[in-house]
């Protein structure tokens, strides 16, 4: 639809309704409260319009793309191979951001589904736990504790310890971990992503807490357990998806492809609850 055409139709809408959806008319547009619920409710209708489309079909259109959100690129690109292996002509999109903005991304229908960690619990969500995970102590490979079964979490006090900024939820469990051990480190840098600590490490600059999925075999890096790990400072990840949207083919689909990623979670799911809990 043209431009001018769209702005017309809004504007006759509003008129006819006596309404006003949106804020101004210059980008970026955004919708007042009476748009945000009109959003919501035609998102729902569409979404049953597609359910009851698919349900009378039982497919999805091959040329349709499932559109992944997630702050775990690696639980992300597992389910999009798992879901290109079950349905080769399937296309597959994987967006990656933070926790907060895959989320949003979600909320505003601009991704189909999420990968989530310890994702806050809404209503408007179901949540189908995928993995549980837990911290390891990262080396360089020359470390004199490289060789050891076990990294004392006091050791820590006397390295340089490297972390992700201030939103990172490896970096809000590893100082749950830290505080719970009443262990300082000798001293603090911050580096603003994975990769980049990770060839911090292997260059001698410090040493830095993983979670386990994210330990790539790496011949110049050593990942040791932790002598102790209390339970809230363990990683639960989640699929999640809009509740209207639980029946439809292509939300099958996706939990079918998630079903066959259940064995690769680092720690057994039966410890994990079929929610995460609601936010303080």
């Amino acid at each position: 639809m043209a431009q001018p055409t769209l702005s017309q139709q809004i504007k006759a809408l509003e008129h006819r309704h006596q309404a006003v959806l949106f804020e101004g008319r210059r980008p970026p547009l955004r919708l007042t409260p009476v748009g945000r619920e009109l959003f919501a409710l035609t998102r729902r209708m569409f979404a049953t319009s597609e359910e009851i489309d698919e349900l009378l079909g039982d497919s999805v259109d091959a040329a349709a793309s499932i559109r992944i959100g997630s702050d775990s690129p690696i639980y992300a690109v597992r389910l999009a191979r798992a879901l290109m292996s079950a349905h080769p002509d399937a296309g597959v999109e994987v967006r990656i951001d933070n926790a907060r903005e895959a989320l949003g991304r979600l909320q505003d229908a601009q991704v189909d589904v999420a990968i989530l960690s310890d994702p806050p619990m809404d209503g408007q969500f179901f949540y189908e736990p995928l993995f549980a995970d837990c911290l390891s102590v990262v080396v360089p490979v020359d470390h004199p504790m490289a060789g050891a079964p076990v990294f004392p979490l006091e050791a820590l006090m006397h390295e340089r310890l490297l972390l992700r900024e201030a939103a990172s939820k490896t970096r809000a469990a590893i100082e749950t971990m830290l505080a719970a051990a009443d262990v300082s480190p000798e001293r603090v840098i911050e580096l603003h992503s994975r990769e980049a600590i990770r060839e911090a490490i292997a260059l001698g600059m410090g040493v830095s807490l993983f979670f386990s999925a994210e330990c790539p075999p790496d011949p110049r890096i050593v990942c040791l357990p932790p002598d102790r790990q209390p339970d809230r400072a363990q990683l639960t990840g989640y699929v999640v998806g809009r509740v209207e949207r639980r029946r439809t083919a292509m939300m099958r689909m996706v939990l079918a492809a998630a079903e066959t990623l259940k064995p690769l979670s680092p720690l057994p799911l039966h410890r994990l609850e079929s929610a995460p809990r609601r936010s303080a």
